[in-house]
């Protein structure tokens, strides 16, 4: 009989880099979406959402209003927002879920007040009745910009990085370097007393030591 060489099969590749692949993936995700809603919300915010006219003097003027004119919400969630972001690097355990899902409550909160404010007449009607002077006046010809709805998709941003959070949070790094996987500080390495530096003596003294033992 003929000898048969045996031939090696080929290995899958080990699947431990895996957890930290995808780890550093949610993580870039997650601040990319984060930040780049937040700017979305504060920005938009400040755009025209509505516009219309009222009548004065057998005549007409044009009126508009900024998103922070018709609600406040959603700029104040994305800043809430943004300190979640960088509060969720410096929390561990429940504490990182907790932060997490307040980054998720505060996208969705601005997405949803931002949707609401889309058909709001409040704010035009209240200026009307200022610029008129008569507390009755209303706004005609109303109409609505898109900028709501790109505050609401900025708010949808920042949800799912709060999502994310939530779902590879615990994979992530703490901004603590000075820390244990459990949390303790680390111990820091006390070098031997020199006998001949006082200060070393007194330090050994201070720390409960015989500056006299050889170590």
């Amino acid at each position: 009989m003929g000898h048969v060489s045996a031939v090696p099969v080929p290995q899958p590749r080990a699947a431990a880099a895996t957890p930290a692949t995808s780890s550093r993936r949610s993580l870039a995700a997650a601040l990319f979406l984060g930040a780049a809603g937040a700017t979305v919300v504060l920005l938009a915010a400040g755009r025209i959402w509505a516009e219309g006219s009222a009548s004065v003097g057998g005549g007409t003027v044009s009126l508009d209003v900024k998103g922070s004119d018709v609600t406040g919400v959603p700029t104040a969630l994305a800043i809430v927002g943004l300190a979640a972001l960088v509060a969720v690097f410096a929390v561990r355990r429940a504490g990182r879920l907790l932060v997490a899902a307040l980054l998720a409550l505060s996208g969705a909160g601005a997405s949803t007040a931002a949707l609401l404010g889309a058909s709001d007449t409040g704010a035009l009607d209240e200026k009307a009745a200022r610029t008129t002077g008569d507390a009755a006046s209303t706004v005609e010809a109303l109409s609505h910009t898109v900028w709501p709805y790109v505050t609401a998709a900025g708010g949808v941003l920042i949800l799912l990085a709060g999502l994310l959070a939530l779902r590879y949070g615990r994979l992530w790094p703490s901004m603590s370097g000075r820390y244990e996987r459990d949390g303790s500080p680390r111990a820091r390495k006390e070098r031997p007393a020199d006998p001949d530096r006082p200060e070393d003596l007194w330090k050994a003294l201070d720390r409960g030591e015989d500056p006299t033992r050889e170590g």
